[in-house]
């Protein structure tokens, strides 16, 4: 229960070909976008990806990282659909088990809990089960006789998420409106990474807010990481809102020059090649402004 601070190469380190992952937040809100990045500068590749998915399916796709997706949609929230993962998803790039976002909050609860699986009403009647013929159902062993389907547990070799504040002990506070079940993604998992907006001394991680914010435990933490802006490209709130213009260029470049602009050195170059592309931008649009003046 100690510190346990380490870099986001430290964390990554802990993760090898094969291993099944879930990454916490929701569509582009929360993505711990600094240990994807981290992931994708190793040579891990073979992956189980769990995840309410965002930009980190699509840029592990377009690197052929993933060999299974288990996410119930991959959107960019503005970009309603992936663009990346659209691409990888049409040529057949990896297997993709698609369910209910019901479904996959009660595949992590089960994991959560030691269970095999939960049952759950959502799915039944629906293609889901046509979908993914693996899915069992169950019938209640009580009066009511009813048929649920058995969301099997999906336990985690690992998970990586990001939130707003935490301790060097691995306890979590998320300040946004929403935890997006980062908590359930942690508990499933045997080795959970958080990266964090700032490390803060315990007796603070409750000051910014209520202690009900305080949903990441310590003892289900394997290691905390310090990411300011770590979540970028997407949203933090209250920290900082999605980058949208820079969401507009990642979805509309060709991933492997979008790789080489953005991913090609440490997280320092990514920031440094962000904010170059930022003062490019904005001298574009004022000198389109000009123009259009005249």
């Amino acid at each position: 229960m100690g510190d346990k601070t380490m870099t986001a190469r430290e964390a990554v380190g802990g993760l090898e070909s094969g291993m099944t992952v879930g990454i916490g937040g929701w569509g582009s809100r929360r993505k711990p976008m600094a240990l994807v990045r981290a992931l994708l500068r190793t040579d891990v590749t073979d992956l189980t990806v769990v995840s309410y998915g965002g930009p980190e399916v699509g840029m592990l796709a377009a690197a052929g990282r993933i060999r299974k997706l288990v996410a119930a949609f991959v959107t960019l929230d503005s970009v309603p659909l992936e663009p990346h993962y659209r691409a990888a998803r049409e040529r057949g790039a990896f297997e993709l088990m698609e369910i209910d976002e019901a479904m996959f909050m009660w595949g992590l609860r089960a994991a959560a809990n030691r269970l095999p699986f939960l049952p759950v009403r959502a799915g039944v009647g629906s293609d889901v089960m046509r979908v993914n013929p693996a899915l069992r159902t169950v019938t209640s062993p009580y009066e009511d006789g009813e048929t649920f389907v058995a969301m099997p547990a999906l336990r985690l070799d690992a998970a990586l998420v990001h939130v707003n504040r935490a301790d060097r002990r691995g306890n979590g506070s998320c300040l946004g409106p929403d935890p997006y079940f980062d908590d359930l993604f942690c508990a499933a998992a045997d080795a959970a990474y958080v990266s964090c907006e700032r490390i803060v001394d315990t007796a603070r991680l409750t000051t910014e807010s209520g202690p009900q914010a305080l949903l990441i435990k310590r003892h289900v933490v394997t290691g905390v990481i310090e990411a300011p802006n770590g979540a970028h490209f997407t949203s933090c709130a209250p920290d900082h809102a999605r980058d949208e213009a820079f969401q507009r260029e990642y979805a509309a470049t060709p991933w492997e020059e979008f790789e080489a602009r953005f991913l090609g050195g440490d997280e320092e170059a990514y920031r440094s090649a962000v904010r170059d592309w930022h003062d490019r931008d904005v001298r574009v649009r004022a000198v389109g402004e000009g123009e259009g003046a005249t």
